[in-house]
């Protein structure tokens, strides 16, 4: 028996990164866990085989989002816990504005809380239910060249987890938000070399206080314990895991 025995656990975007870790470390501690996810249908199959509900769903489209809620409502039962983690990033330096990818990354990463969240709310209400957002050091200003727009989408999703939490805990629903730093994910190393990965490394690791970067199991035990009923009395809180970075953007707000 596992500390989510009994519970049933909604990750979107699940198959690949740090929402595979998550999910994962649930179906580890018992939970019956499903998963949503864009593209990825042969991790899906692997997630499958491991006994975790994959459903194929576009978090930007919100007819998607109803059907997913409804398949996990029908197939394993009402949701206690939903981790938002489903996320694009596109990088690009602030003269280099792209209205495409702006929007892409908006519609994924905010409306795509909205959207899940929404019509998934029935099912928390009953269920006194906890969400936790994937946000990211981005959202809080780390000076990190080309991320400013998905930065943007990152601190909407910090402000968007406090007013929820104000919104919801009158129907005993917790929310909270992790910000992971540098993780090394298909996100972090996609359209890079090696080379470009490995300096990539070395510079989070120079502007960290622990010298170090991350992996997605770093961020899904922090997912677990805000999950769990040792964190009852948390909510509207951002939990930042990125090794101690030294390098925000000013000190005011």
């Amino acid at each position: 028996m596992g500390r989510f025995s009994n519970k049933v656990v909604l990750v979107t975007g699940g198959t690949r990164g740090i929402g595979r870790a998550i999910a994962e470390a649930f179906l580890r501690e018992g939970a019956r866990v499903a998963v949503t996810y864009a593209k990825s249908d042969d991790k899906a199959r692997e997630l499958e085989k491991m006994g975790i509900l994959a459903i194929k769903c576009n978090v930007a489209n919100r007819d998607d989002v109803k059907r997913a809620a409804e398949t996990v409502r029908d197939r394993l039962g009402d949701v206690h816990i939903l981790v938002n983690n489903a996320g694009v990033m596109y990088l690009m330096p602030l003269e280099s504005y792209n209205e495409e990818l702006f929007d892409r990354m908006i519609n994924v990463n905010v409306k795509g809380i909205i959207y899940t969240t929404l019509e998934l709310l029935p099912q928390l209400k009953k269920t006194k239910g906890v969400i936790i957002n994937i946000a990211s050091n981005a959202g809080i200003g780390t000076a990190f060249e080309g991320t400013t727009y998905y930065a943007i989408t990152k601190a909407a999703v910090i402000i968007l987890t406090k007013r929820m939490a104000f919104e919801l805990g009158r129907y005993g629903i917790r929310v909270n938000a992790v910000a992971p730093g540098w993780v090394e994910t298909d996100m972090t190393t996609a359209n890079r070399t090696l080379e470009e990965v490995e300096r990539a490394k070395a510079l989070v690791r120079s502007r960290t206080m622990l010298g170090m970067t991350g992996v997605p199991s770093d961020i899904a035990n922090v997912v677990l314990f805000l999950a769990s009923d040792e964190a009852r009395y948390i909510t509207g809180q951002t939990i930042v895991a990125d090794g101690g970075r030294i390098d925000y953007l000013t000190h005011g707000i």
